[in-house]
């Protein structure tokens, strides 16, 4: 059988034969390359939004009453452990609570919790007096 075939013929099915796979594996190339384009676009995408919108939500949180009023009781709880506490752990509690309040905004504090907000400042003075 192989005989009978010429050879112009075994050519031409050789030539649709490699034809038919270069078409196919161009296809698969370029479906690869797409979904590969896809990909990689989401991720440029997102190492660029990411960050903008992570900061949008920790303004959002910050802004929350939920955390306003945590923070206010977790520095009512401070204080009141200062209050008991004795010299030496004063000081340990004096430089945790102005570090707590260093990222808190003053002026709502000031306005939430003005005795809180008088004990800090008087940390902070104490502290500057130190130094």
């Amino acid at each position: 059988m192989d005989q009978q075939l010429s050879y112009p013929i075994k050519t031409k099915i050789m030539k649709q034969f490699f034809q038919i796979l270069g078409s196919f594996l161009g296809i698969l190339l370029l479906i690869t390359l797409l979904a590969w384009f896809i990909e990689g676009n989401d991720f440029f995408m997102y190492k660029y939004f990411a960050p903008k919108k992570e900061q949008v939500r920790r303004e959002t949180f910050e802004q929350s009453k939920a955390y306003n009023q945590g923070m206010i009781q977790e520095l009512q709880n401070m204080q009141f452990e200062y209050i008991q506490a004795d010299s030496i752990h004063k000081e340990l509690l004096s430089s945790t609570i102005l570090h707590r309040a260093a990222d808190y905004d003053m002026d709502k504090l000031k306005t939430a919790s003005p005795d809180l907000y008088d004990f800090i400042q008087k940390l902070k003075n104490k502290r500057n007096k130190t130094y």
